[in-house]
């Protein structure tokens, strides 16, 4: 099934490296028991309620929050992904972003930003230097898998950073 949800003037477009497994199955992102996706949204303030993965549709509604991923072939972990996924991969995207010209490009996960942008320096947490694609910000969060061994407050804290923003800089609809 697709996960993908995408429009014109999203707030922010969550980018992951590709559907697990489970949420290719259910047709919702980060759909998986331990991922803690929804949670972080929550905790950091950038949705006012616990979203379950089948609600994560009404969030481009609700907030203006897409989905996508830099390959589309479900697997149940990254490293499954060739380099030839990454190449496509980073084409197709760099087209969605200049299409959709979300406000917000935000990586879930570090690797995520990296298999995009193919910077080889370290890569900061929170808003990048450099935006990837013109008038679209580059942000970088911690992946939520449940395989990541980050505490769930670090992970809240950086997600933070874009609730504070977009709080901020009145990018999101009042609601």
């Amino acid at each position: 099934m697709i996960t993908e949800r995408l429009t014109e003037s999203m707030c922010i477009l969550f980018i992951g490296f590709n559907p697990s497994l489970t949420s290719y199955e259910r047709g919702f992102n980060y759909a998986g028991r331990n991922n803690r996706f929804y949670r972080v949204l929550y905790l950091s303030t950038l949705t006012n309620r616990l979203y379950a993965p089948e609600e994560s549709p009404n969030l481009l509604g609700d907030y203006g929050f897409g989905f996508t991923n830099i390959a589309s072939r479900p697997t149940k972990r990254a490293d499954e992904l060739s380099a030839e996924e990454y190449r496509e991969g980073r084409q197709v995207l760099r087209q969605k972003l200049e299409q959709y010209r979300p406000k917000i490009a935000c990586y879930v996960g570090k690797g995520v930003y990296v298999q995009f942008s193919q910077k080889r320096r370290a890569v900061p947490w929170g808003f990048q230097e450099e935006s990837s694609v013109a008038d679209v910000l580059d942000f970088v969060g911690p992946s939520t898998s449940g395989l990541v061994r980050m505490k769930l407050q670090e992970q809240v804290d950086i997600y933070r950073q874009l609730a504070e923003y977009i709080r901020q800089f009145g990018v999101v609809p009042s609601r």
